[in-house]
């Protein structure tokens, strides 16, 4: 069961978002651009970045980031290391996140991995919980060969696993068409696990069944960030800086 605290910040964040929400429709249906309003900037990395400049991040107002640490069970991203401390150092709120591969190994396995690969968490103002990559296969088949039934069965191990074993809940980085053709509308983690949506459009569109509001959206691959070279994802948190740092702390 979560503890109390987890389900006040629930609701606050529920609240804060929603509000959010409202605002960002709004600035869309006005402007044709992507929502601001009320929203904290940040980025996706990873080796393919190449070398990335963390203070010039920061000064163009980057304010948080996820960065790729591992994949499947026998993959380490070789920029992590580098990119996960000088992100902290440059005040760059970070967390990790790990690509999965469900035809590889279970869904515990590779939140273990991630886990003991740097994708654990702390409380300090500067740390996300990790986030799991779940999306169309680039290897294979779109689902992976599983079924909807055993890919809910695989990501519920996932999760609980990294839940068991940093005590918090992973975010979850999906696209609606994925998750409504892979889980089946599934709508299981969305009481408590954050949804980062990745839609690359002027708004985040219908989110998986169950979803009340998205935390974390990915609105373009195409972005540009002083101090790094070419192309990098944007995204969107929900809300403004206290509450990212909030529930970074997990309060």
């Amino acid at each position: 069961m979560p503890r109390p605290a987890v389900h006040r910040l629930a609701r606050r964040l529920l609240a804060t978002t929603l509000a959010v929400a409202a605002t960002a429709t709004a600035l869309v249906a006005a402007t044709g651009a992507p929502a601001q309003a009320a929203t904290t900037a940040g980025i996706d990395v990873s080796h393919h970045q190449g070398s990335i400049n963390w203070t010039s991040v920061r000064d163009a107002g980057v304010e948080f980031a996820f960065i790729k640490a591992t994949e499947g069970t026998s993959y380490k991203d070789p920029a992590f290391n580098t990119n996960y401390v000088a992100a902290y150092h440059a005040g760059v709120v970070r967390g990790a996140y790990h690509f999965a591969l469900p035809d590889r190994s279970s869904g515990a396995t590779q939140a273990n991995y991630l886990a003991s690969s740097g994708g654990a968490w702390s409380a300090d103002s500067r740390t996300l919980p990790a986030a799991l990559d779940i999306e169309y296969n680039p290897y294979g088949p779109a689902c992976y060969g599983l079924s909807q039934s055993a890919m809910r069965t695989w990501i519920a191990d996932f999760l609980d696993t990294y839940r068991a074993r940093t005590g918090r809940y992973a975010v979850v980085y999906t696209t609606t068409n994925w998750w409504t053709t892979c889980t089946g509308n599934w709508s299981g983690p969305w009481a408590n696990h954050p949804l980062w949506i990745a839609r690359w459009s002027t708004s985040p569109g219908t989110l998986p069944a169950g979803a009340p509001f998205w935390s974390f959206w990915q609105y373009t691959s195409t972005g540009r960030v002083s101090g790094i070279s070419g192309d990098v994802d944007r995204n969107y948190f929900n809300g403004d800086r206290s509450r990212l740092i909030a529930l970074a702390n997990n309060t």
